[in-house]
């Protein structure tokens, strides 16, 4: 019997009012989690978030782009986030370390292929259950995001930020994606289906985001975003 099949067998032997219960007290672990993570994030100061796939090799174009991405980055003064596990992530974590900036993970706690990489800097690793309470954190406090080539996880955190910048829940800050022959499939569908025939976005909607092939130009959109204010903190 494997863990899942214990947890399920566990649950089937537990009354309704024990779940409620559980539910109850989970909520304190979901507020520690954000406690600890406000207090650790509001002291970095302003970040890029790189996100893409945690399954991406180093011999890969794209991590290779993330390390030069992630230099780049610190080079201008911005730290990098990540959600620190391998692959694009660890290649803007090793950018960012190589370039003697600030190195940030915010690593999620998984039964497969997730583990902190060794780029970041120790006191700013931040670990998490909830991928909820991570995702806040994202958004709460980068001040861009560049979305290298991913998976599901990857296209999460793209339109949750989308989303949350089109109905103004959150102020618009650069989204930037890069790689385009990865994304034009993506974009053709958005306009032609979402757009063009079903009508369920605007055609202002695709200024949210810019579609790049370099790591000098996913770098300058978010400069160029910042350059005629006085960078702080998005809070």
């Amino acid at each position: 019997m494997n863990k899942d099949d214990k947890v399920i067998e566990a649950f089937k032997h537990k009354t309704w009012n024990e779940i409620k219960t559980d539910d109850s007290w989970r909520v304190f672990k979901i507020m520690a989690e954000f406690v600890e993570g406000f207090e650790k994030m509001a002291n970095i100061g302003p970040c890029v978030a790189v996100f893409g796939s945690a399954r991406t090799k180093p011999d890969n174009q794209y991590y290779q782009i993330a390390v030069e991405i992630g230099k780049k980055l610190v080079e201008l003064g911005y730290g990098v986030i990540t959600g620190g596990g391998p692959g694009i992530m660890e290649a803007a974590n090793k950018g960012a370390h190589d370039g003697k900036g600030k190195s940030v993970g915010i690593n999620i706690d998984l039964p497969f292929e997730q583990s902190a990489n060794e780029f970041i800097d120790r006191d700013k690793l931040i670990n998490f259950d909830y991928f909820f309470v991570r995702k806040t954190m994202f958004m709460k406090y980068a001040q861009g995001f560049i979305v290298l080539p991913g998976g599901f996880g990857t296209m999460d955190e793209l339109f949750e930020a989308l989303t949350l910048i089109q109905t103004g829940k959150i102020g618009h800050f650069p989204i930037v994606l890069v790689g385009k022959s990865y994304w034009s499939g993506l974009l053709h569908w958005l306009k032609e289906t979402m757009h063009s025939e079903e009508h369920n976005v605007n055609i202002d909607d695709f200024q949210l985001f810019s579609i790049v092939e370099t790591a000098d130009e996913a770098v300058k959109v978010i400069d160029k975003f910042y350059a005629d204010i006085i960078l702080s903190p998005n809070f």
